[in-house]
């Protein structure tokens, strides 16, 4: 029987301002085997130093946009789910512009740890995906405590009224400062935003010190200017 955890969008004291990462989610009983994620010539294994973090959320209705026919993204495009914001994975940096990836061995996520995180990061391929090339590179680290640090920090995060931005003219300075005004602490420096080819939001890369306290990120990290338009992609959601 699938266990249903609805998640829906709740109205904090500021205006404008939700905790809208799943309006709705139904977690399945069981969930897809996942495969292997290895590191290769173009992806090596690079065990260095971590300097810092960066948490990673995507715009979910952009990647269906642009990804719901592809195998793998019925759980989150269809279904009946619905999301906003979701956690692509809690990433360790360098100390310069290297970071480390790939670590160790990774060995299969428990199917109880995936299904625990599906309405967070709602795919257990990529769930596999983040351990295996991220999570092992956090000593003491174990899939449950990886999962558990990525998602306490993602689930604290607040945002801006999103239909109301997709309506009005923007630029990723001004998407940035209006992310900042809804999490206390976060300044526009302290996040990197990437849209498509197109100038559609896709990401929001947000930095952390190796506290995982906000932090102004490193210009090596890319992302848009201040000044690049974007737009947002609401569709039906």
């Amino acid at each position: 029987m699938i266990a249903k955890v609805m998640l829906a969008a709740v109205a904090l004291a500021l205006p404008g301002v939700v905790q809208a990462q799943a309006y709705q989610c139904s977690a399945p009983a069981s969930v897809e085997r996942v495969r292997p994620d290895l590191p290769s010539a173009s992806q090596p294994k690079r065990d260095i130093p971590i300097g810092s973090y960066t948490l990673a959320i995507t715009w979910a209705p952009q990647y269906c946009r642009d990804n719901g026919d592809r195998p793998g993204s019925t759980f989150q495009c269809g279904a009946g789910n619905r999301f906003g914001f979701t956690l692509h994975g809690l990433w360790p940096d360098g100390v310069g512009k290297d970071w480390p990836q790939y670590c160790r061995d990774a060995g299969f996520v428990p199917p109880p740890v995936i299904r625990a995180h599906l309405c967070t990061t709602p795919s257990a391929q990529l769930l596999q995906h983040e351990w295996a090339k991220h999570g092992t590179c956090m000593p003491g680290y174990r899939p449950a405590k990886y999962f558990n640090q990525s998602a306490g920090l993602y689930g604290k995060l607040r945002y801006p009224d999103m239909n109301a931005l997709s309506r009005t003219p923007l630029t990723a300075g001004r998407f940035a400062a209006a992310m900042a005004r809804a999490n206390p602490g976060l300044k526009p420096d302290m996040m990197r935003v990437t849209s498509t080819r197109q100038g559609w939001l896709d990401e929001v890369w947000i930095c952390l010190d190796r506290r995982f306290r906000y932090r102004r990120c490193p210009v090596h990290q890319g992302g848009l200017a201040p000044t690049a338009p974007l737009q947002i992609w609401r569709g039906g959601r």
